[in-house]
């Protein structure tokens, strides 16, 4: 989740001297797009693969363990890292070229780094789990005690709640199981930010020339609804049938520093889809300084003008600090490595899992259908309004297969309809630009058509199961923690989703 933070308490002053530092570091980058100053500049870099996925910890009963500590020292591995609750961890998969059979290889790679670390916390009684959101994790598992050890995660926690001044209420109404009469409610009230924990993703990065930003952010920005469509894998959250992909609505409550009040005021969320297409990136670095208050206002000595003037490249600590706090599911991304700046765009729509194969497609399709959409003539987000984009990510989210999503001279189509009709040979023809071997482009693009076909994602496969065990007799808790168990040994076994039996 970024840097370390250490320091507990913040002055006025503090707050005053970071809105001043972030400022200057959006004159910079300002500064450096108008110099050619970022190292991509005017020559595209070779498209890499990156990627973190966030996992989950379970016991032998299928309940959170709360063990990231004990785990991560058992695995002692520098991929692997803590995340905000004592029931996650990330794994960190070093960027590799997007050409050739690399993805077919980083599969085999991110397979077996996770057969290896989920031996080793088997020592600790423990085992990892992809998916979205952990079903069996109870509304008594969301409190202060779960947060990591990390100073950076109790002072966000504190911040966020000083920020909100009161406690969080989590409200979802939820979609009909198989066979259910009822929609199932969620009214959730929490003085901690854990359940924002609960939200396991796939993160996606591309890294991009200045100049190719935009049209990439607002390629990605068109196809959430999409991704949440037919890859959704978090149903379930406190006991509850939620939305196939619970994830979205979750994290947009439970990091909403928004009293009610301020709603009402129209203030934007802190998790944020954006409100237009943009034409240039320095648009979102310029939003997110204008219109989000500091969350960790920790200053450096640097200041970048100064730094840029000395003919050096300035970190933008501050500036970095700040855009990891404003939660966009496509998010700008700016760093240094070696002295030279880049830019990247962060994609954070997917859930994790449900099988290693799963995530592998469901970036191929990402990354491809970008690609794909970002070469065609005419731009699709010139041909659709970004409300409709936005409407799409929740009409997706909330009902999957069944949802009904807005696409340029197709109207109003199921997503698995649309993209076996349309989506499917863009994403192809992207991979392919992108230098992406036939046996990978196959491999990977086969899995997301078969899941298409079957209308079986992570998410349809738990809710059937967890039905299909209360038809049996079974309650919630035992159902729940029963169809995770079904769901680990298929997730070890390695096969798509989309074929797993009930």
């Amino acid at each position: 989740m970024g840097a370390d933070v250490s320091k507990r308490t913040f002055t006025g002053a503090d707050r005053v001297r970071f809105r001043r530092q972030v400022s200057r570091g959006t004159e910079a980058i300002a500064r450096m797009l108008t110099e050619g100053l970022f190292t991509d500049q005017g020559r595209p870099p070779e498209p890499l693969l990156g990627m973190e996925v966030e996992l989950n910890l379970v016991d032998a009963a299928m309940q959170p363990a709360l063990a990231n500590a004990a785990v991560l020292d058992t695995i002692a591995d520098p991929d692997f890292q803590t995340e905000l609750a004592q029931f996650n961890i990330e794994i960190n998969v070093a960027p590799r070229p997007l050409s050739g059979d690399e993805m077919v290889g980083l599969e085999q790679q991110l397979r077996a780094s996770l057969n290896s670390a989920d031996a080793r916390a088997a020592a600790k009684d423990t085992h990892l789990v992809m998916t979205g959101m952990l079903p069996t994790l109870r509304p008594e598992h969301l409190t202060h005690d779960a947060i990591s050890a990390n100073p950076r995660y109790g002072i966000l926690n504190e911040q966020i709640f000083a920020a909100r001044g009161e406690d969080i209420t989590i409200e979802i109404a939820g979609v009909e199981l198989p066979s259910a009469h009822q929609l199932e409610q969620l009214h959730l009230t929490c003085d901690t930010i854990v359940p924002e924990a609960a939200c396991t993703s796939l993160q996606l990065h591309l890294r991009l020339a200045p100049e190719d930003f935009a049209a990439h952010w607002n390629a990605a920005q068109a196809i959430a609804g999409v991704q949440v469509g037919i890859a959704g894998n978090s149903p379930f959250f406190a006991g509850t049938a939620l939305w196939h992909e619970s994830r979205i609505p979750v994290f947009e409550q439970a990091t909403d520093t928004r009293p009610l009040e301020l709603k009402n005021q129209g203030v934007r969320p802190r998790v944020w889809f954006g409100e237009r297409w943009i034409t240039t990136i320095f648009d979102l670095f310029e939003e997110n300084t204008r219109y989000f208050p500091a969350l960790l206002p920790v200053c450096s000595d640097d200041d970048p003008l100064d730094i840029l003037d000395s003919g050096q490249i300035p970190l933008l600590d501050e500036l970095r600090l700040h855009n990891g706090t404003v939660y966009r599911w496509n998010r700008p991304v700016y760093d240094v490595v070696d002295g030279q700046a880049h830019l990247r765009v962060e994609n954070r729509v997917l859930p994790a899992g449900p099988t290693v194969i799963d995530t592998m497609a469901n970036a191929a399709f990402y990354y491809g259908l970008l690609r794909g959409l970002v070469d065609q003539e005419r731009p699709v987000w010139s041909q659709m309004s970004f409300d409709a984009a936005a409407e799409n990510l929740h009409a997706g989210a909330r009902e999957g297969f069944a949802a009904q999503l807005y696409w340029p001279k197709v109207g109003w189509v199921r997503p698995d309809e649309l993209t076996l009709r349309k989506l499917l040979p863009i994403a192809d023809a992207g991979l392919t630009a992108f230098g992406v071997s036939r046996k990978a482009r196959s491999r990977y693009l086969s899995v997301i058509e078969g899941r298409c076909q079957s209308r079986q994602s992570g998410s349809e496969w738990q809710r059937r199961a967890v039905a299909a065990r209360e038809a049996a007799g079974d309650d919630r808790d035992v159902a729940l923690a029963g169809m995770l168990a079904d769901y680990v040994t298929l997730m070890h076994e390695g096969e798509p989703a989309h074929t797993w039996p009930l």
